[in-house]
């Protein structure tokens, strides 16, 4: 009965009234009123309140759990699609955030339904931006590996074999507990990843034991001090968890670099509060920047610092590239110290946040394939690329994406909202005002009871599989047995009506040790003679 007791909010007006109506025509019908008066407005309305009650019980669908009977209006647009279509096609021109039919992928695998369409590709083949991946006249078997790959260097006691596809940096706090406990579950049922986000080790991150990395950012949640410096003690206490698997220090994400954090004081809850340890109820701001180092030389040193205080655990870091100089400025620390990190991730500007400035989403920082290019051919120049993995996030929903940076330079590679859709998210575009309808990124307990997490989990399980077994298809086709032999020559690109490049083209490579040896290519000829290792900012250069 709790649940027929909901609040009388907007999302449950419509049901309410129909409870209403149908009490007030049953309770004329016990006050004398003729049946013949009342009986088919009794029958439709008695009818729509068993299906409002079926709506607020059933566990498939969050959106009907939110909004009994008024929620059916989507499912039934969803049904009349072919219709609409060109509607929705032109909302995407306008800027609607994601393709339609990504989100369609999505869906259909995490609900193991047939992800297959009829009538040939929908997109223009002949318009500029067209990309595709060449196959083989001699293709391969379809692999059953899981594609799996070793994270950890010469330095690393205790490296991780992870898989290729994980899931991206998501914290609690911008997710609900639901949405943390069903993806961590699907996690440790498929055997894959799953990125803290910078919010913290919760404890509905340590409840169901799926492989964690653990994100610390410069707000150091879950290892900090009063006074929001970083404590060596907690983290200390935290990474040695066998949960634990690889300790990630963001320095910035793609969709706000340089900003910090944000999350919206309506969702500082008291309980997230305690897991962060910062007031409750305030705007949570993490620092644009670290307090722990200052420059490249102090931040390989943290590095090694995290991997001693962990126990001997793979740790690296994850960005989105912004001065070219800073970053090759990290690359001659790592050169001068001789200390050299597990990993990096680079994120793309491309990629999604729960609330940020519009000039921040829309015009800071590099997309992910010049950043991760750059990275890639960066640690090739200076002799150390066998040595340090390289994982990607941005955007990557479908096998396509995967195979594509894969071929660019990634290890492996990270995704938020394909696993959020797996989840239930509609892309209501509601993540900062605490109200998302299907309970994947709010604190309001009512709003969060949609997410049904066994329901859930499976469902991210079942993405995760199925884009897995669909990029094992595309290696196949390609004449490839695995996903690290996709090179840049593998895919190509339409840069006009009449006009192709090859990966190769497009995305060119620097030589292993050139930077040592002096590069005319002019990505990397300047920034490099601007890097120091003593400090991120740019050093003058001689005329």
């Amino acid at each position: 009965m709790r649940t027929l007791l909901l609040p009388l909010t907007a999302r449950f007006i419509a049901f309410s009234l129909v409870v209403l109506i149908t009490a007030a025509l049953f309770g004329a019908l016990l006050a004398g009123t003729p049946l013949l008066y009342v009986a088919i407005p009794l029958a439709v309305f008695a009818a729509l309140t068993a299906l409002g009650i079926y709506d607020l019980m059933q566990k498939r669908h969050a959106v009907l759990r939110n909004y009994p009977l008024t929620a059916h209006i989507r499912f039934i647009l969803e049904e009349i699609r072919p219709e609409i279509r060109q509607y929705f096609l032109e909302s995407e021109k306008d800027g609607t955030p994601f393709s339609r039919d990504k989100r369609a992928i999505v869906y259909q695998r995490a609900k193991q339904a047939l992800d297959k369409r009829p009538f040939g590709t929908q997109n223009d083949v002949y318009s500029s931006g067209y990309e595709w991946l060449h196959h083989s006249m001699a293709p391969k078997p379809v692999s059953k590996e899981s594609f799996r790959i070793t994270v950890g260097g010469p330095d690393c006691r205790k490296p991780y074999s992870a898989s290729i596809f994980n899931i991206s940096a998501m914290s609690f706090g911008a997710l609900s507990p639901n949405a943390i406990r069903a993806l961590n579950i699907g996690a440790r049922k498929g055997d894959f990843a799953h990125d803290t986000g910078e919010g913290g080790y919760s404890p509905y991150h340590r409840e169901n034991g799926g492989d964690l990395i653990w994100e610390i950012g410069s707000g150091y949640f879950s290892c900090r001090n009063e006074d929001g410096t970083f404590s060596t003690e907690k983290f200390a206490q935290n990474a040695r968890s066998d949960q634990v698997k690889m300790v990630e220090i963001k320095l910035s994400q793609g969709a706000k670099p340089g900003h910090g954090g944000v999350l919206p004081g309506v969702k500082v809850t008291p309980e997230i509060a305690a897991t962060r340890g910062v007031p409750a109820g305030v705007d949570c701001i993490s620092p644009s920047r670290h307090s722990a180092f200052s420059t490249p030389v102090e931040m390989m040193q943290f590095i090694a610092r995290l991997r001693e205080l962990s126990g001997g655990k793979p740790v690296g870091f994850k960005l989105c590239i912004g001065h070219p100089w800073e970053f090759l400025a990290v690359c001659k620390a790592m050169l001068e110290t001789s200390i050299y990190p597990d990993f990096i991730v680079v994120d793309g500007k491309e990629g999604g946040t729960g609330a940020a400035p519009l000039e921040f989403t829309d015009h800071l920082g590099m997309p992910l394939r010049e950043g991760l290019n750059f990275v890639h051919n960066a640690l090739v120049g200076i002799n150390v690329r066998d040595r340090i993995r390289l994982g990607a996030s941005g955007k990557i929903v479908s096998a396509f994406d995967i195979a594509r940076v894969m071929a660019l330079g990634a290890d492996w590679c990270n995704s938020a909202r394909g696993f959020m859709f797996a989840l239930g998210c509609i892309q209501s575009q509601s993540c900062h005002t605490d109200r998302c309808p299907t309970g994947v990124s709010t604190q309001d307990r009512v709003r969060q009871r949609a997410l049904v997490v066994p329901d859930k989990s499976e469902r991210v399980f079942n993405f995760h599989r199925a884009t897995v077994e669909a990029l094992a298809e595309l290696v196949a086709a390609a004449g490839l047995n695995h996903p690290t032999e996709l090179m840049p020559q593998h895919f190509s690109r339409r840069v006009s009506p009449h006009e192709v490049k090859s990966f190769a083209e497009l995305y060119p490579s620097l030589e292993p040790g050139e930077l040592f040896n002096g590069t005319g290519d002019k990505r990397y000829e300047v920034p490099w003679a601007m890097a120091s290792a003593k400090e991120f900012r740019a050093q003058p250069r001689s005329v």
